[in-house]
């Protein structure tokens, strides 16, 4: 299908959103939206009526926008923009409620999609990029956990572990995504730990704690992102990191692992560190080789491909990397890494474009989009 044709009928469309009541700017936002997704869908499966189409998937954008946007800022009247060291004030009815959208009735993926959308104020579309699906199937997900809990009555909470992983996926998209949740996630976490007495809980509080201490680091003035190796570590807020130490320390004494533990104690690695140089990749390793027992997941796999790459060379890393699905997000920018850390700067130049065309984060598709042109600006021989 020719790309010009769906943009040829934006102005329509978007007199249509803002007759909805769309303002301007967060109608021309929901149809750049619903392009590109028309400019993924329509080669392959073209609608018979493209505008209605348009219309149709540029209010959804919208109204996911909206919602969380509202989301954000009562989150935003409740909270502090940090979070402090030191002991949660009483539990909220926010708590609560995540405890009642996990609900017995809904498998623990059913209910983790129900509460991050209908509390946490995640959209669709962020969701199912932390559950690696298509938006299409986790809109269906959704749909069919609000169906089965429809009348039901919720006086029967969920279990711990649902409720953690909802608070792991909510600080991950705060963290990393254009939704600031991390300090909420960190806020709710910290309560749960008061009333709850569980390693994971204070392992998933510990992992929140070290990640947030590095968070502004992260980041240079122009908004571009800092590899870790890159950070100024006296920008790394020590109170944090400390707090995150002693909170891993005393939950690993209890002898019952699990994978918040395990993930915080990577996390504890590279915030012990005192440069990047000086970090103990082949302790890391181990870690992510207990992670990958515990869960199975392709992404601690991924992870571990780069820790091998630093403990044992560039060339071991790849060769756990060609052990995986190359269709694994990230999977093109962790090869261009290890490519470039082989010496293969050609290949890894034309992997970072490549990273970069499927990254979906803009800080990320710049940051590589960067990558690739420090390589193909060298000096050649």
């Amino acid at each position: 299908m020719d790309e010009a044709l769906p943009r040829s009928l934006t102005p329509g469309v978007l007199a249509i959103l803002v007759r909805r009541g769309a303002d301007f700017a967060a109608a021309e936002d929901a149809v750049q939206e619903a392009l590109l997704q028309a400019l993924r869908a329509w080669p392959a499966d073209p609608p018979r009526d493209a505008k209605g189409w348009l219309v149709t998937a540029a209010w959804h954008r919208f109204l996911d926008a909206s919602r969380a946007d509202a989301a954000r800022r009562r989150r935003e009247d409740l909270v502090d923009e940090e979070p402090a060291p030191g002991p949660a004030p009483a539990v909220d009815d926010t708590l609560q409620l995540y405890f009642l959208c996990a609900h017995p009735s809904l498998t623990p993926a059913s209910a983790v999609a129900l509460t991050l959308r209908a509390v946490g104020g995640l959209t669709t579309r962020q969701i199912a990029a932390a559950y690696l699906v298509p938006e299409a199937t986790m809109a269906q997900r959704i749909s069919r956990a609000k169906r089965t809990v429809a009348g039901v009555r919720f006086e029967r909470p969920g279990d711990v572990a649902t409720v953690l992983r909802v608070l792991y996926l909510v600080f991950n998209e705060g963290y990393s995504g254009d939704v600031d949740l991390a300090a909420e996630a960190i806020r709710l976490t910290r309560q749960l730990a008061a009333v709850v007495d569980h390693p994971e809980v204070a392992g998933l509080l510990a992992l929140m704690l070290l990640h947030h201490a590095r968070r502004g680091a992260r980041t240079a003035s122009d908004g571009s992102l800092v590899p870790l190796a890159e950070q100024d570590r006296g920008r790394w807020d020590t109170a944090l990191i400390a707090e995150g130490i002693g909170i891993l320390q005393e939950a690993l004494a209890r002898d019952r692992l699990g994978e918040f533990q395990a993930q915080a104690a990577v996390a504890a690695l590279h915030a012990d560190a005192p440069t990047a140089g000086e970090t103990d990749w082949v302790q890391i390793v181990e870690w992510y080789d207990e992670l990958a027992r515990l869960t199975g997941s392709p992404v601690v796999r991924l992870n571990r491909a780069v820790a091998v790459g630093e403990a044992d060379g560039p060339r071991a890393g790849l060769a756990a990397l060609a052990e995986l699905d190359a269709s694994l997000p990230r999977h093109t920018a962790v090869a261009a890494y290890l490519h470039e850390r082989d010496g293969d700067l050609t290949t890894a130049a034309r992997l970072y474009a490549e990273a970069a065309l499927k990254a979906s984060d803009l800080a990320e598709r710049d940051h590589l989009t960067r990558c690739a042109a420090r390589l193909n600006s060298r000096p050649r021989p």
